[in-house]
């Protein structure tokens, strides 16, 4: 019993990284059958290799912590954040629908401008 409660701990509740993605803002929104979570997601620069030998944008899909953070990003949708997350083992359904979790925005510019 103490086994699988630490194991819920460590695999749901214990941050197994965390860090900054940065990319302009996608989309974001409020969905789920029974918990309603906020979710969005942001492109991020350079492209990747898909199956089969194609290329994608690279995009960073996120859970939202608040709805304050939500408010804020779907004011400002097409802008370039720079967003700080959470990374779990596991997601949990009152969560979010990913293991990544946005809890602050650390800046935002216009899409054109470059931070370089």
């Amino acid at each position: 019993m103490v086994l699988g409660g630490a194991y819920m701990y460590w695999h749901y509740y214990n941050v197994f990284g965390d860090g900054v993605k940065s990319g302009i803002l996608k989309n974001v929104v409020r969905k789920g059958q029974v918990f309603k979570t906020f979710e969005g997601e942001l492109i991020q620069a350079g492209i990747k290799g898909a199956v089969g030998g194609g290329a994608q944008s690279n995009n960073f899909v996120f859970s939202i912590e608040s709805k304050r953070i939500y408010d804020s990003l779907a004011m400002h949708s097409g802008k370039r954040f720079d967003l700080h997350y959470k990374e779990y083992r596991g997601a949990l359904p009152w969560r979010g629908n990913t293991v990544y979790v946005v809890d602050s925005i650390l800046s935002m510019t216009d899409a054109g401008a470059s931070a370089y």
